[in-house]
């Protein structure tokens, strides 16, 4: 589960091939039959995060930007290597917390997607929440789930994209309990030149 030992071309060609095969969610999907009213969350705890190095893998690392790199690699049965911006992060406190952030252009170059990769055992219904500098952001609720954690995406629209290129900090949060909300702090620095860099 955690996330130390993600390499970085198992996590790239997992999104890319979940880009492939599975539908784009919008940052705001309809809501799902009939849900059972749950307690308040307690406002989100900002964890103390920091940024990882995983294992040297297959993917080759383009350029980093800040806290960001742009990775590379041709996934089976691509016809061309695909790249994605992307940054890792655990919480220091919480080893077993951690997040894989990625951005990536779909193949026909017609969206753009963020998806977030968090830990089994988070709480789906709650969704993955965020911020940027203090700003609520909104909500993307969990798509799949696989052996490596469970994945939240939205189609980076404009909109998204000129907070995160501006932001100094966004938060993601995550919920164990609906009560008990973690903040994971994913640092904006390099972003902007990262997304720039994406072929």
């Amino acid at each position: 589960m955690g996330f130390r030992s993600l390499a970085r071309s198992s996590l790239l060609a997992a999104s890319l091939v979940a880009a492939a095969a599975s539908p784009v969610f919008s940052q705001q999907p309809a809501p799902a039959p009939a849900p059972t009213p749950a307690p308040a969350p307690a406002p989100a705890q900002t964890q103390q995060a920091r940024p990882t190095q995983p294992q040297q893998a297959p993917g080759t690392v383009r350029s980093s930007h800040g806290a960001w790199s742009v990775v590379c690699d041709k996934p089976a049965g691509a016809s061309a290597e695909q790249c994605a911006l992307m940054q890792n992060v655990i919480a220091e406190d919480r080893p077993e917390v951690g997040l894989s952030v990625v951005v990536l252009k779909t193949a026909d170059r017609k969206s753009k997607i963020l998806r977030v990769l968090a830990p089994l055992g988070v709480l789906l219904p709650n969704g993955l929440g965020l911020n940027v500098d203090g700003k609520d952001i909104g909500r993307a609720y969990f798509v799949r789930c696989f052996s490596d954690g469970c994945y939240a995406e939205v189609v980076l629209e404009d909109e998204l994209l000129k907070t995160l290129r501006s932001g100094a900090q966004a938060t993601f949060i995550v919920f164990q309990t609906p009560e008990e909300g973690i903040g994971i702090p994913v640092d904006l620095k390099g972003f902007a030149d990262g997304y720039d860099a994406l072929p």
